[in-house]
């Protein structure tokens, strides 16, 4: 049965072992979704300039264009649309890499076909959309969360899905401390998962608002905690 919002998504599958494209794509339509599927990492921009995907399940190990070239790619030109990557299990600085250049997530060879269409779902779920309508505001920095947007001195922010997430959250709960493993859960729904993806995404939002990433001012670091957002336009 189709899950309530796959209906009408369409996400591009890209990998080159005809056997695992075959069953993700199986899974994702049994579960209400439009899947178009690509071989190679040409391939792929090719149809997602043809027919805009709602979301990209991509291979890391690719030949010709690679994973992480295509992911780059795609972030240049269309910023917003989610990627959710396929790595080989344990290769945690690849995952790491690739949530660097854009990815919004990633499921680990072999992999559940089960849990990569609830992670398609979860990312999905973050896409543009009215939902919690207004207006938050630090200083010159600005979230519009009914359109998605963030503005930071009067310039839009190029963020991820997940990094949109990460920051409506903390402009949200200002001032309180935020263990890793908390910001899975409450950021993303996740009650598991590799916490490194949150110090990933941290990273990539402080280089994105902040002027000096290594001497942050608003987005701080807990020690022995996890995070903090402080706000700059104190009352």
């Amino acid at each position: 049965m189709g899950s309530v919002g796959a209906v009408g998504h369409r996400v591009l599958v890209v990998d080159d072992d005809p056997t695992v494209s075959d069953v993700v794509r199986r899974y994702l339509e049994q579960d209400g979704f439009e899947v178009r599927l690509a071989a190679d990492g040409l391939a792929a921009l090719a149809a997602a300039r043809a027919e805009p995907p709602d979301l990209v399940v991509l291979d890391l190990m690719l030949g010709g264009i690679d994973g992480l070239e295509v992911c780059r790619r795609l972030r240049r030109e269309r910023p917003g649309l989610p990627v959710v990557m396929l790595t080989a299990l344990g290769e945690e600085a690849d995952r790491v890499i690739g949530l660097e250049v854009g990815a919004d997530d990633y499921v680990t060879k072999p992999f559940s076909p089960r849990e990569l269409v609830l992670r398609v779902r979860s990312v999905l779920r973050r896409t543009p959309q009215p939902r919690r309508d207004g207006i938050l505001r630090d200083g010159d920095l600005v979230a519009d969360t009914g359109r998605r947007i963030a503005e930071l001195g009067g310039r839009t922010l190029a963020l991820t899905v997940r990094e949109f997430d990460l920051l409506e959250f903390l402009l949200r709960h200002p001032a309180q401390a935020w263990s890793r493993a908390q910001l899975l859960d409450q950021v993303w729904g996740w009650q598991f998962g590799d916490q490194s993806t949150v110090t990933v995404h941290v990273r990539r939002l402080r280089e994105k608002i902040e002027a000096d990433p290594a001497n942050p001012k608003r987005l701080l670091t807990v020690w022995g905690v996890g995070y903090r957002y402080e706000p700059v336009s104190h009352a």
